[in-house]
């Protein structure tokens, strides 16, 4: 396979270059080489390159801050899949693009499927889903993988701050009526590569009866305060860089200028079923991190 994909240094991309490299031959491209603010840079960087696939990892995932920027979370996050999804439907490519969570209002008390209506709760999350409605539209062959409290063990991300500010406070006070499954970048990113061997293996690469959404997220639910819990229960760093003691709180004492919605699970059968990948649990992720992160330090 020829493969383009966008968002190279990002939390997923970075994971993907490494996952995606033996499936073919593979363009991975950072912000200078394609800027996705660029409608005339994406069409002529899949025009030149002529892939078979696009994996889409390139998204403004600033939640709060897309509160004030809405036209370019709209450019990145919707224009720019649109134009690729345009793009791939022309030269006949699969477009494979990561959607969101918060999509969800999170009102449902039970896990979402793929199927449940939709009603963002902010700017990001509107971004988001006028983005997988602009690939739907485009009548391409395609793959919405939607994924959830993404972190790793660099980066900007809920895992890295908690790791940095327990070291810093003697106290932390953390949310923990907000639900979700933490989901490490890694295992999403060798998901995506095992579900494009799963399809050319089955030389179903070319159909559309695959194309849709797809929920991709670990298993399991934690609250924002039992990830936090979990993060720093971790032995292989010294007790006293994690001096500080958690409080949970209820969202409303931590306002922040995106709403987050209450419910972020979602359901894995879809994805099991097609394509046969089982994300591990959430604590399984997390203790793979941590053991990758240690080994990094060791090494």
């Amino acid at each position: 396979m020829r493969i383009l994909l966008t968002g190279k240094t990002g939390q997923i991309g970075g994971k993907l270059v490494a996952a995606l490299g033996p499936l073919g031959e593979l363009l991975a491209c950072d912000r200078r080489r394609l800027d996705l603010a660029d409608r005339a840079a994406i069409s002529s960087v899949v025009r030149e390159f002529a892939p078979d696939v696009i994996v889409n990892a390139a998204a403004y995932t600033a939640v709060d801050q897309a509160e004030s920027e809405p036209a370019l979370a709209m450019a990145v996050n919707a224009t720019a899949p649109g134009i690729l999804a345009d793009e791939a439907l022309r030269i006949g490519a699969v477009l494979v693009h990561y959607s969101t969570d918060y999509v969800f209002d999170g009102r449902k008390k039970e896990p979402y499927t793929e199927d449940d209506a939709t009603n963002p709760l902010n700017a990001y999350g509107r971004t988001k889903l006028a983005g997988e409605d602009a690939i739907r539209a485009s009548g391409a062959r395609h793959l919405i993988l939607r994924t959830s409290w993404v972190y790793d063990a660099s980066g900007k991300n809920f895992f890295v701050t908690i790791r940095r500010l327990a070291a810093e406070r003697d106290e932390l006070k953390i949310v923990n009526d907000q639900i979700g499954a933490p989901t490490w970048c890694r295992h999403i990113a060798t998901a995506t590569a095992a579900i494009l061997a799963r399809l050319v293996y089955q030389k179903e690469l070319r159909s559309n009866d695959v194309s849709g959404v797809y929920n991709l997220t670990a298993e399991g639910a934690a609250s924002w305060h039992e990830f936090a819990a979990a993060i720093l229960a971790d032995r292989t760093v010294p007790p006293t860089e994690h001096r500080a003691r958690l409080t949970p709180i209820p969202t409303s004492d931590y306002p922040t200028a995106a709403m987050r919605p209450h419910n972020s699970v979602l359901t894995h059968d879809k994805v099991q079923r097609t394509f046969g990948v089982r994300m591990p649990t959430w604590q399984a992720g997390l203790r793979a991190c941590l053991d990758a992160q240690a080994q990094t330090l060791k090494d």
